[in-house]
């Protein structure tokens, strides 16, 4: 796994994608904790699964930060789209909301 592909699907990823920085985080504590466990352990086969073990989870904590700074910023541009169309748009927002508040009123009311 090379790239971290942050891009937009059509589900909504972005809890998705934060959840996956949480997981990752996690498997990598848990890959850091069995490191330390088996540095009592003794031979060469040991050694290089440990060294390959070390390496990949530094290449992986630069690769999770990565995509945890990527993910701030997407939300950030995203929060600034948002309040940039309110602000030119003031009345269309104004009139959908009341449109939908007075469309859901309908619908409670008829219960």
């Amino acid at each position: 796994m090379n790239n971290v592909n942050l891009s937009d699907n059509e589900n909504g990823a972005a809890v998705t994608r934060q959840q996956l920085v949480a997981d990752f985080n996690v498997v990598l504590s848990d890959v850091d904790n069995l490191i330390r466990a088996t540095a009592s352990q003794r031979g060469a086969d040991i050694a290089k699964v440990r060294t390959k073990a070390a390496d990949t989870v530094a290449a992986m904590k630069s690769r999770v930060a990565d995509a945890e700074v990527a993910l701030r910023g997407k939300a950030r541009q995203a929060s600034r789209i948002a309040d940039d169309y309110v602000r030119e748009n003031p009345w269309r927002n104004l009139g959908v909301a009341a449109g939908v508040g007075l469309l859901i009123g309908i619908l409670i009311g008829r219960r």
